[in-house]
Order: structure tokens, then sequence, then C-alpha cells
């Protein structure tokens, strides 16, 4: 069972820009999301500072933010990558069955990823975060190499710490739009 302090503080300059981007759409009216605290069970507590030194999770949690866009019901994980590869292991079943029935009922589901090697970010779809994870579940490469991503939804902070991923989201619809139409 993993513990708290196994995973240090992995992603948490994501985590911070995500968190300061939130704020600023929230003050702004554009957008309401909310970070989704992971239940933990504290084992081992300093006496003297009163802060928690391991903790069992209590269980899988889904994904890390979840709100509204301007009426639109979203939700995401951001995962932080230091290689130019996306590991799929970072993604977990019980993520992809929870933004898979969100997606059901009308949500816009996706990874917001940052590859820290290149100082980039990705905003993967949730449709295709599905197509890898399914490739990689039938036999095929667990990962995701950079150049198999669209170029189309990389995107870099603005300020060094406002992520523009509400940009993202507009292709995404317009992706979506475009699919209706085919059909």
């Amino acid at each position: 069972m993993p513990t708290f302090n196994s995973r240090g503080l992995r992603g948490s300059s994501l985590e911070e820009c995500v968190n300061h981007t939130n704020e600023t759409l929230r003050s702004e009216g554009l957008a309401l999301i909310q970070k989704i605290p992971t239940p933990i069970t504290p084992v081992d507590i300093d006496k003297e500072s009163r802060q928690i030194r391991l903790a069992y999770f209590d269980k899988k949690s889904t994904v890390d933010y979840i709100g509204a866009v301007q009426g639109i019901p979203v939700c995401f994980d951001a995962k932080e990558c230091n290689t130019d590869s996306f590991p799929l292991h970072n993604i977990h079943e019980h993520q992809m069955t929870f933004m898979e029935d969100f997606e059901r009922q009308d949500g816009i589901a996706f990874f917001l990823i940052f590859f820290s090697k290149r100082e980039m970010y990705y905003y993967m779809r949730f449709e295709e975060a599905l197509t890898f994870w399914n490739r990689g579940r039938s036999g095929g490469r667990k990962s995701v190499p950079i150049n198999e991503l669209s170029r189309d939804f990389f995107f870099s902070s603005s300020n060094g710490y406002f992520l523009p991923y509400l940009d993202m989201i507009n292709q995404d619809l317009d992706v979506r739009r475009q699919m209706e139409g085919a059909t």
C-alpha cells in the first residue's frame, strides 16, 4: 500500500501552477475548478510540530481537479514527466473509468501533462488518452513518445505561472464539433 511520504512532492510545481491558474480563473469569473484532496489516514505525527510524517491513502482518488467552465463540467488530472515519453503507468484504471463515466455525462475530461525536461505543457484529450491506454493494455507500447502527441495541444505557461488550459478546452470542443459533423 503506498504511503503519503513515498510520493514526496512529485508534481508539486505543476500543482502550484494549476492552483494559481484556477484561482485566477475563479476571480475573473471564467471557471470554478476545485482541487480534490486525497483522503489519508495519519500513522505518524510529529508531536512537536504536529506535522504528519507518515500516512496511508484511505482509498483511490479519482482525479486531481473537478469543476465547471462557463457551465461545462470538467475534470482533469495533472501529471508531470521528466522524459520525452509519458509512461502510461502514471494513469490508473480507476481514473480512466471515472473520466469515461464523466464524459458519458457530457463533461470534458483530460490530462494536463508537464514535460519538465522541455518545459512544455500538453493537454491530452480523454479520447486520445483512451487510445494510448488501450494500446498499452493490449500489449502495445506502455508509454507515449512526445512525437506521437498532437502539436495542436501543446501550450506554454503565461507569465511563468499561469496555464491557459481554457484555450485547450476550446480546441477540444472544436474537435468534438468536427467529429459530430463528420458522423
